[in-house]
């Protein structure tokens, strides 16, 4: 009997109210899979990873691991999809190890206390981020870097099967975003995670994700895998941008900007 896809979107449509930000979405996604949204500003990226952590109001059809998200309980949900934001609120006062805490509620009861069991998740998620040094540290004392590893770290703890980052390396360096993207991509192969990410770097999408959908005006201009999607001439056409699609000396794409001549 086949495995059912670790997350399938069929027609999907989406937005706040008018006219919908995304329109008739269909993907599907292998339990282990890294997909990466990409496409201009305003395509709909981040909209579509809210519709499917449940954040935005939606049309069509989600279904995590063959169950249809809809007929989750918020707690369920939690339980299933872990969800980083582009931007997330990091509440004042807390410490990392008080932060990253909050990734264990999904599965607390009520009025329930973490266990001991919830604190060893807890540990483990900041000895993998390499943030056990910091674990002692007020959140709003961290650089950049550290705080986008706190942040996925207080996601790992959810213990979920499916995992959606919003530009997680918006802020970082090209080092941190690569030591971030890598870090993902180790956690992905070792837990078998699944991993549903916006990136804007499109040669970060290409290197690291399995497989892409282009956005543009919130519909799927394009689908398949990283030389499917990201070729010059769909660049130029949805992004208004020249470019040369290059393979590096590893056998990677890189997207590379050309200054037009003249």
């Amino acid at each position: 009997m086949t495995e059912p896809m670790a997350l399938a979107l069929r027609d999907v449509t989406a937005g706040y109210g008018g006219d919908p930000a995304v329109q008739g979405v269909s993907v599907e996604v292998p339990a282990g899979g890294w997909l990466a949204i990409v496409g201009p500003n305003g395509a709909g990226k981040s909209t579509l990873l809210k519709t499917v952590a449940g954040l935005v109001p939606a049309g069509g059809t989600i279904l995590v691991h063959g169950q249809s998200a809809g007929s989750l309980s918020r707690k369920e949900r939690a339980r299933a999809v872990g969800y980083s934001p582009q931007n997330p609120a990091l509440p004042d006062g807390l410490t990392v190890t008080d932060y990253v805490l909050l990734g264990r509620t999904p599965h607390l009861g009520t009025l329930a206390r973490e266990s001991a069991r919830d604190l060893s998740i807890v540990d483990d998620a900041l000895a993998r981020l390499d943030l056990g040094a910091l674990a002692g540290r007020a959140l709003r004392t961290l650089s950049g870097g550290e705080r986008q590893r706190a942040v996925l770290a207080r996601v790992l703890t959810q213990r979920t099967s499916v995992l959606l980052l919003d530009e997680p390396t918006t802020g970082l360096d090209i080092g941190h975003a690569q030591a971030l993207l890598e870090l993902v991509d180790k956690l992905r192969r070792e837990d078998g995670t699944t991993v549903v990410s916006t990136l804007h770097d499109l040669t970060f999408a290409a290197q690291y994700a399995e497989r892409l959908i282009l956005l543009d005006g919130g519909r799927m201009a394009a689908s398949g895998t990283p030389a499917e999607v990201l070729t010059a001439a769909a660049v130029e056409r949805h992004y208004g941008a020249d470019v040369e699609v290059l393979t590096s000396s590893a056998g990677h794409l890189a997207v590379t900007p050309v200054r037009p001549a003249g």
